[in-house]
């Protein structure tokens, strides 16, 4: 008996001294589907009444998904950018899709004798991203669909399918952007490569869906196609349908392979969409802007027997991705990453510790490459169900549809999810509350609230 009560002690002094589960355990491989131009009222788990998404209705039935996820800033590259980065745009320098041809911008080129593209681009290797604080870790990586950051190589990726600028059509994504529309071939190959290694991996399947063009298969759009609808709308309809199966085609894959147990799914949409019924692209109120329909996203995380399945009705930034997939798979978190590392609570199913998280909106071109406040159009924060807009006096440029006049706005997002009622004028108290927020969030010195810049003449027409 002695002998047995020894040995039981030891072993108990022993197993406190060894690594955590998760350190021994294989990490696990991290696939990140990111959808491109969606809303986040367009899937049947999110009750539209027309686009069918049973793939993605699946994967939400088997993830912790966040009903109420937001992107801090709502236009492609940028999006992605904090996705690769966990930072915020004003961090990581990448505001916009384009530098604009103005004197800062040009300056620049000339002291450098660079392209401002190039430039820009450049901001990527100030940063450590996901794929390089994953390859510490042994994990492959690859890259396909959109990527604005030169070759995939830029972005510490050990494969991929864009070569970049300067290369032609390198501006979006060019051979990446076949990913999907064209098949999965390159995806496939790659996952098939990766589990003959024996290696953990990092699969970014960021496909050009739905975005435009909107040109589904015949079979898919005759789902959508009725009477009373346009058929710009029923185009658009068919793209998500789409781009959900080429969802399940990737999942399905995993579970090809035996290793959907090991794998940590995330998904994510670079930002919103409401298609213009008459066939002229996007409406005000979505992609590019700060409200509702530009920046808030369904975001899910599977992992099987890891991660409790659950809908969610907390607050959830892709700020979080990344660190959450460092965590997962036991890599350093870098101390200046602002977002949560949310494994606990997805594993525990427990609450998250916060209830506030914050936005910025920039033009689309950027004014000055090496100063993100010089295109500061929108700041927002949401706290609880209160969601607090300002607007800044930042330079639009060419802009489709620029800010129109600059009082805030205060939405009580519950009552009104499509925020149309302004509450500023009756709750000035709660204004200066979440103002202040923001501004303790990160302070601006250039840019002045309550104002826009003025626009260009608009060109008379012959």
């Amino acid at each position: 008996m002695k002998n047995n009560t020894t040995f039981a002690i030891l072993t108990v002094v022993v197993a406190c001294f060894l690594p955590s589960a998760r350190a021994t355990d294989s990490p696990p491989n991290i696939v990140m589907i990111l959808s491109d131009d969606q809303s986040w009222t367009d899937y049947g788990f999110m009750g539209h009444e027309a686009i069918r998404t049973p793939n993605l209705d699946q994967l939400a039935k088997e993830s912790a998904t966040f009903e109420r996820g937001y992107v801090p800033t709502a236009l492609c590259r940028p999006s992605l950018a904090t996705l690769i980065t966990g930072l915020y745009s004003h961090q990581n320098g990448i505001t916009g899709n384009d530098p604009a041809a103005t004197a800062a911008n040009r300056m620049y080129q000339q002291q450098t004798g660079t392209d401002p593209r190039e430039l820009l681009i450049s901001n990527i290797d100030q940063h450590p991203t996901l794929p390089q604080m994953l390859g510490e870790r042994g994990y492959l990586s690859f890259q396909s669909g959109k990527w604005w950051e030169g070759n995939y190589q830029r972005g510490g990726f050990t494969a991929g399918m864009t070569r970049g600028f300067p290369k032609p059509g390198g501006r979006h994504g060019d051979d990446g952007l076949a990913i999907g529309r064209t098949g999965m071939a390159p995806v496939n190959a790659f996952i098939d490569s990766a589990t003959e290694q024996d290696k953990p991996f990092l699969l970014w399947y960021a496909p050009f869906l739905p975005h435009t063009p909107h040109n589904p298969p015949q079979r898919i759009l005759n789902k959508y196609a009725q009477p009373g609808r346009s058929e710009s709308v029923a185009k658009y309809y068919a793209m998500c349908d789409w781009f959900d199966e080429t969802c399940g085609q990737l999942l399905d894959k995993l579970d090809e392979k035996g290793i959907s147990e090991n794998t940590l799914v995330v998904y994510v949409t670079d930002n919103g969409w409401i298609q213009d019924p008459n066939g002229k692209g996007y409406t005000e109120r979505s992609k590019r802007s700060p409200y509702e329909a530009g920046t808030r996203t369904p975001i899910m995380f599977r992992w099987p027997g890891k991660i409790t399945p659950t809908m969610r009705n907390e607050l959830c930034s892709s700020i979080d991705i990344v660190p959450t997939i460092l965590a997962a798979a036991g890599a350093k978190i870098p101390a200046n990453l602002p977002g949560l590392n949310l494994l606990p609570n997805l594993e525990q199913d427990t609450p998250i510790d916060r209830d506030t998280i914050y936005g910025e909106s920039f033009a689309h071109d950027i004014a000055d490459i090496q100063n993100p406040q010089a295109s500061l159009l929108y700041r927002w924060v949401i706290q609880g169900n209160d969601k607090l807009l300002l607007t800044y006096d930042g330079d639009t440029g060419k802009m489709r549809f620029p800010p129109k006049d600059g009082k805030p706005q205060l939405f009580d997002l519950k009552k009104d999810p499509h925020e149309m009622k302004n509450l500023a004028s009756q709750r000035p108290q709660r204004v200066e509350e979440l103002n202040q927020l923001i501004e303790n969030w990160y302070p601006v010195t250039e840019r002045t609230a309550g104002r826009i810049a003025s626009q260009p003449a608009p060109k008379q027409s012959k």
